[in-house]
């Protein structure tokens, strides 16, 4: 018998319980993974309409039942794929949208512009005339949109309520400093004077977004606080009465950061943990507000990676093994980055298809792109793959339909189990017709035949 050699790398067994082979999965919401992939091909995204209904309605109960007044704005960056977003206005989320595509989306979906929350920092004046026209909700980012948003509502003779964005230091986060005015420097409060000065604006509202990916929940306190603090003083200082409170979002899923030592279920907090720390703090930052008779604000939230992430898989293939170097086992699968975006960030579950055969080691899963950062996985403990064989990557439902790439390869089939064995295709696979279909050919390029016959 060939002798081996077995090198000790980073990556295996350690104190904070990092190692094993992972057990294997047969099935999808009761749907088995070789009836998937008989019928819509590999790789292949599953989402699943059960899960994200149980999210959802998990989420807004986790903090109706804490506050009283509570808006969900279903954030359409983290995957706006219309099934998705439908069983989320279904379930009663508002839309909350950073883009003139994306709220051209909502309002295609049905949802009425008063039910939207526009963000972001580039909103053309175009756009913005029919979101002034239709009501929905303008989160103003800087000072050159708002002089617009003044122009347009002077043009149509009304007075509109807007909300501003608002940026400062939680002490828990790095701040988002490039988007919204900055608190500490006094731009904020200027900029509500600007408004409060302003025959043709009103301001209604506070908005901010502390991060992404947030695992202490004292950030949040935090941000509370000031924003009421803030709200305070602007509603002093102008005379204005602000009505939401707009957090964003930034809750974590039970996906695997780079460079945490302890699992997701060790580190991520609980939606109600989540909500817990929002919403006592929230009332006790209002308590002298509705003593004074003032409503309390109105709660509105964005979160889209806590109430997606998991309710999102993708089975991909083993197309070929190989030995590194090092001695380290690697597989190439037809799935990578181009399709798994946020494999740059997390160190994403994988479970295999099928009944695990050969002893476990260190492994290096590579996508199928001529790119040298092509890398699904970069060390996970797994037995001996074979072509052929499949592997559940999870949870994926969070940016990646949002962020994949057609680049190399065509992007998939994107299906929806519904239960009870019943699943449809929400996004179909690609072909060359899909990819080139808005490409347009000069006439004097049309033909080929001078080049071939010179070669």
């Amino acid at each position: 018998m060939r002798p081996t050699l077995t090198p000790h790398l980073v990556g295996g067994l350690n104190k904070f319980g990092g190692g094993g082979a992972p057990d294997h999965i047969t099935d999808i919401d009761g749907v088995p993974i070789d009836d998937l992939i008989e019928r819509f091909g590999s790789p292949l995204f599953v989402l699943s309409e059960q899960r994200l209904r149980e999210n959802v309605r998990r989420l807004i109960s986790a903090f109706e039942t804490r506050y009283p007044d509570v808006v969900y704005g279903w954030s359409y960056k983290t995957n706006y794929l219309g099934a998705v977003c439908q069983v989320m206005h279904q379930e009663g989320a508002w839309a909350e949208v950073v883009s003139a595509f994306e709220y051209e989306k909502a309002r295609s979906h049905g949802v009425p512009g008063e039910r939207i929350l526009f963000n972001g920092p580039h909103k053309q004046r175009e756009i913005l005339e029919r979101v002034v026209a239709e009501g929905a909700r303008v989160h103003i980012d800087n000072l050159d949109e708002m002089y617009t948003l003044e122009a347009i509502a002077a043009e149509v003779g009304r007075t509109i309520p807007v909300t501003i964005r608002l940026n400062f230091d939680t002490g828990y986060t790095e701040p988002w400093s490039r988007f919204g005015f900055n608190i500490e420097t006094g731009q904020a409060l200027d900029a509500a004077r600007r408004i409060g000065n302003s025959p043709h604006l009103r301001l209604r509202g506070l908005h901010s977004h502390i991060g992404t990916f947030i695992l202490d929940t004292r950030a949040y306190e935090a941000q509370v606080r000031i924003m009421c603090a803030f709200m305070e003083t602007a509603e002093s200082e102008t005379g204005c009465e602000i009505d939401s409170i707009d957090i964003g979002g930034g809750f974590a899923s039970r996906n695997a950061l780079h460079g945490t030592y302890l699992p997701p279920e060790q580190v991520v907090p609980e939606i109600e943990q989540y909500a817990q720390a929002i919403c006592d703090t929230l009332l006790e930052a209002t308590r002298g507000r509705t003593a004074r008779g003032k409503p309390q604000p109105t709660l509105i939230l964005e979160t889209g990676r806590a109430t997606v992430d998991d309710a999102g898989s993708l089975i991909s293939s083993v197309v070929a093994t190989k030995h590194l170097p090092d001695g380290r086992r690697s597989a190439v699968l037809d799935a990578g980055v181009n399709l798994l975006f946020t494999s740059f960030w997390y160190n994403h579950r994988v479970e295999l298809a099928q009944p695990p055969q050969g002893i476990p080691e260190e492994t290096v899963l590579y996508g199928p792109l001529c790119m040298n950062i092509d890398v699904v996985r970069a060390s996970v403990t797994l037995p001996p793959l074979r072509v052929g064989e499949r592997l559940v990557v999870s949870p994926v439902g969070a940016y990646n339909n949002t962020q994949w790439l057609q680049f190399i390869e065509y992007r998939p089939n994107v299906v929806m189990t519904h239960g009870g064995g019943e699943v449809s295709v929400i996004r179909q696979a690609e072909d060359l017709q899909a990819v080139t279909a808005l490409e347009r050919m000069p006439v004097h390029l049309r033909s080929v035949e001078a080049g071939m016959s010179e070669g």
